[in-house]
């Protein structure tokens, strides 16, 4: 499993637009999920990304997570981030999960999110979406399961 994830004063996610998900001060995480990615990677990837501490303190210090911010998440499925651009001119996606099971896994991850007390907003898997951020910081991560 793959995100960037982006510190946000806002975001919103539109699809035909329409508004699928919009949120205020917290994180924007963009999430691939591989092939053989499944629960194991969903609570870590959950964990880590609600408890990173990205958002500064009274003293101005990345000192705080989004769940001591009381921050939201907005997760847009993003397949293309197993995109490969080593060769040619046209990414190669072969190592991106299949769509079926990618859902689900993006799914978990989102009720992984959820159950830690998290407002969590989404795109739409699979649909053409246009994504607005407004990146705080600016403070963007990209974060790989172990082994990814």
């Amino acid at each position: 499993m793959r995100a960037v994830v982006q510190r946000v004063t806002g975001a919103r996610v539109l699809v035909g637009g329409e508004v699928a998900g919009s949120i205020g001060k917290g994180l924007c995480v963009f999430l691939g999920v591989a092939p053989e990615d499944g629960a194991e990677e969903v609570e870590w990837m959950s964990g880590k990304i609600t408890n990173l501490r990205v958002f500064e303190d009274s003293d101005g210090k990345m000192n705080l997570s989004l769940l001591e911010e009381k921050g939201a998440m907005l997760v847009v499925s993003q397949f293309t981030l197993y995109g490969d651009c080593r060769k040619g001119r046209r990414p190669s996606f072969a190592s991106a999960c299949e769509p079926e099971k990618a859902k689900r896994v993006y799914e978990d991850f989102i009720r992984s999110v959820s159950s830690r007390g998290i407002s969590v907003e989404s795109g739409v898997f699979q649909a053409y979406m246009q994504v607005e951020i407004c990146n705080d910081g600016p403070v963007t991560l990209i974060i790989d399961t172990v082994g990814g």
